[in-house]
């Protein structure tokens, strides 16, 4: 019993660490930078045309826990792993979920035309993974049953989702006049890998038996595990670059939209938002679901001994429980939707006011400061997530400008993020971190995440 709860957390913990979508705070809305335009098709623009390295203009990765971290159950101190274990399973909720988000620009570039419009188009790929903690099947699992008479074991826990996805995209940003900005993005998905399954039932009670000690009740069980992109032929691929390949243009194939605005109530006051990622994936290729549905009730099995006729018991009972309880796979096609972001922020902008040059060889005048907050939500398999940010934004120099954040959502009260963007020439850098107060031991981190990029700009 020991080993088994010892693998399964270390299993549980390793899928943390190399399995979210990802609030990208510090980024959205700041420094005029071409990667803000992925959050907001409807940001405003100041530069003529943008070209980012081939992938290093926007590299991006998350990491989120709630109700543990890994130095809850790796520490190293006097308890033993598997008492840690055991306390970390007792503490976790059906709402803790674990998540991970990784995403790199393949392409990304974008040009103005006629001075009012700005086009935009580009290629990534993205990992993104969320788990939410089955508590009452991992207690069976661990523990059994022997403990929890007459206690009803949820299966309807059991809800994860995973993609490994390209995403190839096309916008356009329009200024609509000096106060009004919008923008649409049209996306194709394609989808290389998909895990998932949500929408379960069922329950497993025990209880004490009339005819032997224990009766087991299994009822309105209705689990559908699905798989695209993992078994072809019956066997699982194992070759990740195959897999890969699948990112551009496979045959599990989504669409998706973005829509986004600015708008300036006042010189100084401006409002933003935005929904990202308003789209499905068909998958159709590559597929396995393996579902089990049904109820069936078992006090054990009632041995008799006749020396003339020899009974297969187990043969029996195997056979009884396929009757009453189907399962099996199948190969059916099934939609996947991606997870919808939507954002909001209102900023106010103070301090000295300084000029920049704009596309047109004009100069457009903007203050040296701004604050603000944002609001965030991302929809996902149980509820949604949401956050809360209150930022602080500077121009140190003409072309150096930083960003503070503080941010309060489900993994943390006192997030602090911060981001700086400067532009050398033609080359733009810039370079984002969250949670920073967390670096000295990023072990006991609940949440942590970071992007960087370089870009080739035209005023």
């Amino acid at each position: 019993m020991h080993n088994i709860k010892r693998f399964i957390t270390i299993l549980f913990v390793l899928f943390t660490i190399t399995a979210k979508s990802q609030n990208k705070q510090v980024l959205y809305d700041f420094a005029e930078l071409p990667q803000a335009l992925l959050l907001n098709p409807g940001t405003e623009t100041n530069y003529k045309y943008h070209i980012g390295v081939p992938f290093l203009s926007g590299i991006s990765s998350e990491f989120g826990s709630t109700g543990f971290s890994i130095s809850d159950v790796f520490a190293s101190n006097n308890i033993s792993i598997n008492d840690k274990v055991s306390t970390v399973l007792n503490t976790l909720s059906t709402r803790d979920h674990l998540k991970l988000n990784f995403q790199l620009e393949v392409l990304n570039t974008g040009f103005r035309f006629k001075d009012d419009f700005y086009f935009s188009f580009g290629f990534y790929q993205e990992f993104d993974a969320i788990s939410y903690f089955p508590k009452d099947p991992i207690t069976l699992i661990t523990e059994g049953n022997s403990a929890y008479l007459n206690k009803s074991f949820d299966l309807s826990q059991i809800l994860y989702k995973v993609d490994v996805l390209g995403v190839l995209h096309f916008g356009v940003t329009k200024k609509i006049n000096e106060k009004l900005t919008l923008g649409g993005r049209f996306k194709m998905y394609s989808s290389a890998l998909n895990l998932e399954s949500s929408n379960n039932t069922g329950t497993f009670t025990t209880v004490e038996g009339v005819n032997n000690i224990y009766s087991h009740y299994l009822n309105d069980t209705d689990i559908t595990i699905r798989t695209a992109g993992l078994i072809e032929n019956n066997k699982y691929i194992d070759d990740s670059g195959a897999i890969l390949s699948n990112t551009f243009l496979g045959p599990n194939f989504g669409v998706g939209l973005d829509m986004g605005f600015t708008y300036h109530v006042t010189d100084q006051i401006e409002i933003t938002g935005s929904i990202v990622d308003f789209g499905f994936i068909k998958h159709k290729k590559s597929i396995k679901n393996s579902f089990i549905k049904g109820s069936y009730n078992f006090e054990g099995i009632e041995f008799s001994y006749d020396e003339t006729n020899s009974i297969d018991y187990w043969n029996e009972l195997d056979t009884d429980v396929k009757e009453k309880i189907p399962s099996g796979s199948n190969q059916d096609a099934y939609i996947s939707w991606r997870p919808t972001k939507v954002n909001a922020s209102l900023k106010y902008s103070f301090g000295e006011k300084r000029s920049k040059e704009c596309y047109d060889n004009t100069y457009k005048d903007f203050y040296r400061n701004a604050i603000g907050i944002q609001l965030y939500s991302v929809f996902r398999p149980l509820s949604p997530q949401l956050a809360i940010t209150g930022f602080f934004e500077k121009s140190l120099l003409d072309k150096v400008r930083a960003k503070l954040t503080y941010t309060v959502d489900d993994y943390s009260f006192y997030n602090i993020g911060a981001g700086i963007s400067a532009k050398i020439g033609k080359v733009n850098f810039y370079g984002i971190v969250d949670n920073i107060a967390q670096f000295n031991d990023i072990a006991a981190t609940n949440n942590i995440s970071f992007q960087l990029g370089f870009n080739i700009i035209f005023n």
